[in-house]
């Protein structure tokens, strides 16, 4: 884990925290190897895993989050119709059901275009279960991504409510609207943090 510690001391220095620890096809990975990815995630200094596996694998998985006691946060896609996928907010508390550190990623631009209902509500009944959020806009009945301020994410109605709250998780802006001709990608995102900003104030 030395090399991990290392690593982790790098970006400490300049001040950024590591925080979540994604590894993708944990889920068809060894008993041996899955330890490994929660000793990984610790000595990065995460506070919880998250991935993309289907509902009936989170047994297996929260098996081992209960016993490395750190949290796994299961990602969210607009997917409402296949009961393995997550989208709908039963997938989650199935999940939730099987162990203690089974927890969810909700990504809000991927729930409003699946549901077509703010995802505040389960966020604010599951706060505790919450990894951290993905903040992105987009449009109802799978609509495309767009520019903040113009889908129909809930964006600024959930990040006041993290401030009121007082919630700890972590709110990660996720750029994956077409980059506007004349602009460029770090210009976006400098837009989609002074919209964060904006509706923190």
């Amino acid at each position: 884990m030395d090399e991990f510690k290392a690593f982790r001391k790098k970006y400490e220095d300049e001040g950024v925290l590591i925080q979540i620890v994604k590894f993708d096809g944990i889920d068809g990975m060894t008993d041996d190897v899955v330890d490994y990815c929660f000793q990984v995630a610790k000595a990065l200094g995460g506070t919880a895993i998250s991935c993309e596996i289907p509902v009936s694998r989170t047994k297996r998985l929260g098996a081992f989050a209960d016993k490395h006691k750190m949290m796994v946060g299961y990602h969210g896609h607009a997917n409402v119709t296949n009961p393995e996928a997550f989208g709908r907010i039963e997938a989650w508390e199935t999940a939730m059901s099987y162990a203690k550190y089974n927890g969810a990623n909700v990504d809000l631009g991927h729930f409003i275009a699946g549901n077509g209902f703010s995802p505040a509500e389960f966020i604010r009944k599951r706060h505790d279960r919450i990894t951290h959020i993905h903040l992105k806009d987009r449009k109802k009945d799978n609509g495309p991504n767009v520019p903040w301020g113009q889908g129909d994410t809930p964006l600024r109605e959930v990040l006041q409510m993290m401030k009121k709250e007082k919630y700890r998780f972590q709110a990660t802006i996720e750029f994956e609207y077409p980059t506007p001709p004349g602009s460029d990608v770090m210009a976006e995102l400098a837009k989609c943090v002074q919209f964060c900003r904006e509706a923190l104030t």
